[in-house]
C-alpha cells in the first residue's frame, strides 16, 4: 500500500471519504503530515453535519406528523359530537385541521357534499387510501368554489357501502399536507366520516 501511495500521491486527496475510516497520525511524527490530520479532521466535521442534517430532518418530520396525527383526533373528537356530519366536515374541519377547505365528494348526488361522476374516486385513488397532491387536479369538481385559493391538496377514501366517496382536503401551506407527515391519520379521518355517515 505505500508504493502505491508513493506512485499515486494525490490518491487520497483524490478520495477523500477515506479520511472517515483512517486512523488519524499523531503530531511526533512531524508538521508532514498536519495536512493529512486537517484534512481528516474536516472530512469528520463534514460527516457529523451531514448525520446531524439528517437527524434535524427526521425530527421535523416526526413533529409534523405527529401534529397532523393531533389536529385528526381533534376533528374526530368534533365530528363525534356533531349533530350534523356533514356540516361539520365543510364548517369545522377546516379550522380544526388548518386547511383551507374539506369536502366530502360523493358518487352520487347528496346534499351537503361534491357530486362525483362515477369512476371519479377509483381514477383518482387508483386504489390507494391516501394520495397527497403539489398540484390539485379537477380543482373545482373536488373543492368547488374554494378551488382558486391553494394548490396543495391531499384526498382521503371514505370507505364502506354505499356509492364511492372521498374527503378532500385543501391547504396553501404545503407543509400542512407534507408527504413526509405519513397517511395514516388522513386514513383514519376517512374511517371516521364513514363511521360518522354510517357507511358500516
Amino acid at each position: 500500500m505505500a508504493a502505491f501511495l508513493r506512485e499515486n500521491p494525490n490518491w487520497l486527496a483524490e478520495n477523500p471519504t477515506l479520511y472517515c475510516v483512517l486512523a488519524p497520525p499523531e503530531r511526533v511524527h512531524g508538521e508532514a503530515l498536519a495536512d493529512h490530520m486537517a484534512a481528516m479532521i474536516r472530512a469528520e466535521r463534514a460527516h457529523a453535519a451531514a448525520m446531524t442534517e439528517r437527524a434535524d430532518g427526521v425530527l421535523a418530520a416526526g413533529r409534523a406528523a405527529a401534529s397532523l396525527a393531533g389536529r385528526v383526533q381533534e376533528a374526530v373528537l368534533a365530528l363525534l359530537r356533531a349533530a350534523d356530519p356533514l356540516d361539520c366536515i365543510g364548517q369545522e374541519m377546516p379550522g380544526i385541521l388548518g386547511m383551507d377547505a374539506v369536502h366530502l365528494c360523493l358518487e352520487t348526488p347528496r346534499a351537503g357534499t361534491q357530486f362525483l361522476p362515477p369512476g371519479t374516486v377509483a381514477r383518482l385513488l387508483e386504489g390507494r387510501q391516501v394520495l397527497f397532491r403539489a398540484v390539485a387536479t379537477d380543482g373545482r369538481l373536488l373543492h368547488a368554489e374554494a378551488a382558486g385559493l391553494a394548490d396543495h391538496d391531499a384526498l382521503a377514501l371514505v370507505p364502506g357501502e354505499g356509492p364511492p366517496a372521498l374527503l378532500a382536503l385543501l391547504a396553501r401551506d404545503p407543509a400542512v399536507l407534507d408527504p413526509a407527515q405519513g397517511s395514516g391519520a388522513l386514513g383514519f379521518l376517512g374511517r371516521a366520516v364513514a363511521a360518522a355517515l354510517g357507511r358500516g
